[in-house]
């Protein structure tokens, strides 16, 4: 298994790579200085999460920790990151109890994106089903507030509605484009709209 995030890849990489060098592992204080992290809590944060993915152990010895890097030959296929649920300020009808639990996807299906990014969102309508886009898949969708024209988006409304189209700048305005006729585009001012992100990629549940 990798790593399931680019910060844990990063401190993994540092680890196994200081202990290669000098003999012996590193301190928290040494990795948070080495990655300008003010926190030796985040630290411990990411050594925890990946002592419970299985690639380091923790062995305590005289009343302090050691690290343990475990090597483990492993295949493209086995590499799997978690994926956060996108955050939504209020609570629609759409939204199902098991939508509170992280989800997993292979690695391949990111791409070059960071995995940090992406978070799921799960499709409220059939906006958007002339890209193939259907109520209640689940889309990949990378945090970026500043969308291209022509991206797919998952915004806000006026803070009451959440939508997934097509977004177009207008000035200090924009206009939200379905793929569908049966939805007709919305316009707003920048002021009534939050862009939580642009869509990556789209899973579909087997029906």
């Amino acid at each position: 298994m990798q790593p399931r995030t680019k910060r844990q890849r990063e401190v993994l990489d540092y680890i196994t790579s200081f202990i290669g060098e000098r003999g012996y592992e590193p301190s928290y204080q040494q990795i948070a200085r080495h990655f300008k992290i003010a926190s030796k809590s985040a630290i411990a944060k990411h050594i925890s999460a990946l002592e419970h993915q299985g690639l380091l152990s923790r062995q305590r010895e005289n009343g302090s920790f050691g690290l343990q890097v475990r090597t483990k030959q492993q295949t493209a296929s086995e590499s799997i990151y978690e994926i956060e649920w996108l955050e939504i300020p209020f609570k629609d009808d759409f939204e199902e109890d098991w939508e509170s639990e992280n989800f997993f996807v292979p690695e391949f299906m990111l791409g070059y994106a960071d995995a940090e990014r992406i978070r799921g969102f799960r499709v409220r309508d059939e906006a958007m089903n002339g890209e193939h886009i259907c109520e209640g898949d689940i889309a990949l969708v990378e945090k970026r507030p500043y969308p291209r024209d022509g991206d797919n988006v998952v915004a806000i409304i006026e803070n009451k509605k959440v939508i997934l189209m097509k977004y177009y700048r207008q000035g200090a305005n924009a206009e939200f484009q379905s793929a569908n006729p049966n939805y007709p585009s919305i316009f707003a001012s920048a002021d009534e709209i939050a862009i939580l992100g642009v869509v990556r990629g789209i899973l579909r549940p087997i029906s």
